[in-house]
């Protein structure tokens, strides 16, 4: 970290991750491990943006489709805004759009699917999550803002692949769209997502922009 400081970088992301604070999980270390390294941000005069989920889907017991890995990773939030009040920039989920193509399309990861109803399922799912997490962190830190991060590379292609590159060209913006709120009812990815099976109510909650 102070190599870090030393190039002058002022902003520092940082992870307090869900499982690894989470008592009784493998690799867990508590929050005593993150107290130290953020104080030592703090001293080097760095800023810490803190995400709580990176290319995972928290402790074991829960999965990217699990329909309550949002009220999880809310819990933790609220357990680290209130460990540190004075942090202002979170991550709640690092990149949900790639980390659900990981996941349930490309099967490289857990749960291992290769499904596009499961990827489409994976990415609300996560979004959500970020709403929640927000939500609890803002009742104990007012001013807390939220950083996103997302993989949004063009992909281009032969005539041959021409709708195969289109399609992969719309679906990169859809975290992005749903949460700021842009993914309502006359978007055209909410009739895809209603037939695979994501729910209208988290669409429409989603749809209200307050996770930004």
């Amino acid at each position: 970290m102070a190599l870090v400081a030393e190039l002058g970088i002022r902003t520092l992301r940082f992870p307090v991750l869900w499982e690894r604070c989470a008592e009784g999980q493998p690799g867990a270390c508590g929050w005593a491990w993150h107290d130290e390294r953020l104080e030592t941000i703090r001293r080097l005069g760095m800023q810490p943006i803190i995400g709580l989920m990176h290319h995972g889907a928290g402790p074991i017991g829960t999965h990217l489709l699990d329909p309550d890995l949002g009220a999880g990773l809310a819990e933790h939030a609220a357990l680290a805004a209130a460990r540190y009040p004075d942090v202002r920039w979170w991550t709640p989920v690092n990149e949900p759009l790639t980390t659900a193509r990981f996941s349930c399309l490309y099967g490289h990861r857990h749960p291992h699917l290769h499904d596009e109803a499961a990827f489409l399922k994976a990415v609300v799912n996560q979004c959500h999550a970020v709403l929640l997490a927000m939500r609890a962190i803002r009742t104990r830190a007012i001013a807390a803002r939220f950083v996103h991060t997302e993989d949004i590379g063009r992909v281009f292609s032969t005539a041959p692949l021409r709708s195969q590159a289109d399609y992969e060209n719309e679906r990169r913006w859809l975290s992005l769209d749903l949460l700021c709120g842009r993914l309502d009812r006359a978007h055209p990815w909410w009739d895809r997502l209603e037939r695979v099976g994501v729910s209208p109510r988290v669409l429409d909650e989603l749809a209200s922009g307050e996770a930004c």
